[in-house]
Parts: C-alpha cells; structure tokens; sequence
C-alpha cells in the first residue's frame, strides 16, 4: 500500500512510519520541520519538506505520489500557541487540513486517516471516561480547529466519496518526544528531573489526563489503514493520573528526590481528561498495551541519552 503521512518526522508521526514501514507499506512523509527533527525521519521514506498550508505545493506532492492512504498528523499543537494566536492555529488546523484533503481527494486517495484530540474537542466532558457519542465541546481554539478537521473529512466523503477514519488521542508520550513542547510532559520532566532541576506543576497537581504510549497509537494507525471507515474512535487508555503522580512516577524511575514548584492553572486547558476505548476495541480490533509505569520507564531511558537543555519543565 501506498501511504503518505504529514508531519512524518515528528514525534508522533514518524513512529507512525516506523510501524507502516515495518508492515511493508510504501511511504512517503510530508513535514515542514517546524517542530519535526530530520533524526526522526526514517530513510526507507520518501521525505519531501513542505507546509502543508501551502495548497500548490501539496497538491503537486500528493498528485505525484497518488497515495492509496494519507495520514494526516501535521498540526500545530501547542494550546497556548492556539489561545495566544488563533488565526496562526486556525490556518494550520484548518486550512492545512483542507488544503491535504483537497490534494488526496483529486489524487483519488482511497482513505483519509485523520488525527483529531480527544483530550481537546470534548472540553470538559460530563462523563470520565469519556465515550465518543458525548457531543464535542472545545474550550481551546486548538480543539475547535481539531473538531472542524474532523466535519471537513465528512464533508469531503460527502461531496468525493473519500473515505475516512478519525482517531481522537488522548496524551500521547514516549520516546522522541521533544522536551521543549508544550505537549511533551513526560519528556519535559524526564529531561528536567535527569538534570537535577525542579519541574512546574501548572496548578496544584490534581488536573488527569490519560496517557497513551505512542507504540500503541502507531498500532492503531497501523489498523486504521483496514478498518474503521467512516469512524471516529478514541485511543487511549480510560486511565486518569494527575499531574502529581506524573512528576512521582518519573522521579521514582530518575531518582530525583525534590519536589516539583507550583504555578497558577493555565486558561484553555481542560481539568480532567480520560477517553474510554470501547469503541476502538470493539470495531478496531486495538486496545493499550503498555502500562504507564512502564511507559515512563522507555521516556526516561531515551532522555538519558538525549538529555538537552529545556525551558521549565511544565505540567
């Protein structure tokens, strides 16, 4: 199968090649290397560096390549960033999606795998865990522009017949992980604490989320190339640990024997976040598989050997 993954070299994404790669797939890997490392790439791919924002340029990419699958996971992720700057989230999120559907529709793409946020689009969500029939409520502009990702695919089935899968993750963390990212907690404490320095904990440590290993995410992916059309299916683990236990958890496994600093909550964060995976297992075929002691353990041995300097470590 051919496949053509955006955001291919970032943390995330370029496991997600690793495991299309390792299956035989034939793939090509579409990033900006704003926030993806060329170190992530694997070689077998072909790599073209490209926005994907920039509506010639990816329909010229996609027409060349004419992908059976293409996978969309370039996005810019940063909550902050989003609040700060919508119209930048906006035209990321939004326009790069439209702009990769648009491409993969006229290439005659036989299926769409979008990567949508589930600890985003559900908001504050009534019920924990949280299933996907409970009715999207975005607080942040980030998950607003996830959440219209997802209409756009149906859209885009609707008036194409382009099929497509939406995988909604919860936290997703694990080795590549970048430690300077708003997004990479566990990276940013394992590289912080590694160095004997103390990480801040936005809050007073009770805010949960749901941690998913990214070996599990990318075998999800890996499914959703054959199952799931027309689907949206959370990935994650129905687990809820707080900011506390997080910051616990690796300094047990680092051996830092400090305590975190306290900072004020952040505006556009949800409290609590955990997704329930009933779906996914049921119609995927998927279901987590590693636990997140264990998990922690793999982020702390790929700092040790990638340890760099970071901004403060946040939560």
């Amino acid at each position: 199968m051919r496949i053509l993954v955006t955001g291919g070299a970032g943390f995330i994404g370029s496991h997600v090649v690793d495991a299309y790669l390792a299956a035989g797939h034939d793939v090509a890997v579409v990033d900006n290397l704003s926030t993806g490392l060329r170190e992530n790439l694997n070689p077998a791919a072909r790599f073209y560096e490209a926005d994907v924002t920039d509506v010639d340029r990816m329909k010229e990419i996609v027409l060349a390549e004419k992908p059976d699958v293409v996978n969309h996971h370039a996005a810019q992720v940063n909550i902050r960033v989003s609040v700060a700057n919508p119209v930048f989230d906006t035209h990321v999120n939004v326009v790069g999606t439209v702009a990769v559907l648009e491409a993969a529709a006229r290439a005659g793409t036989k299926k769409f795998i979008f990567i949508s946020s589930g600890g985003a689009v559900y908001g504050e969500a009534p019920v924990l865990p949280t299933p996907e029939d409970v009715p999207a409520s975005p607080i942040s502009h980030y998950g607003a522009a996830k959440l219209a990702g997802e209409r756009y695919c149906h859209v885009y089935y609707v008036t194409t017949g382009m099929p497509y899968t939406i995988l909604r993750y919860s936290n997703v963390y694990g080795p590549r992980q970048n430690p300077d990212g708003e997004a990479g907690v566990t990276a940013i404490f394992a590289n912080k604490l590694l160095k004997g320095e103390q990480p801040v904990i936005f809050g007073d440590g009770s805010k949960t989320r749901d941690y998913v290993h990214v070996s599990d995410v990318a075998a999800a992916n890996l499914i959703a190339l054959e199952r799931g059309d027309l689907g949206v299916f959370n990935i994650g683990t129905g687990r809820r640990i707080t900011d506390q236990q997080v910051f616990e958890a690796i300094a047990r496994v680092v051996g830092y024997q400090g305590s975190p600093i306290y900072d004020d909550f952040r505006p556009g964060e949800v409290m609590h976040s955990c997704l329930d995976w009933t779906r996914a297992q049921k119609i995927l075929g998927w279901r987590p598989a590693v636990e997140f002691e264990e998990g922690v353990a793999s982020v702390v041995e790929y700092n040790r050997h990638t340890c760099k300097s970071a901004g403060p470590g946040v939560l």
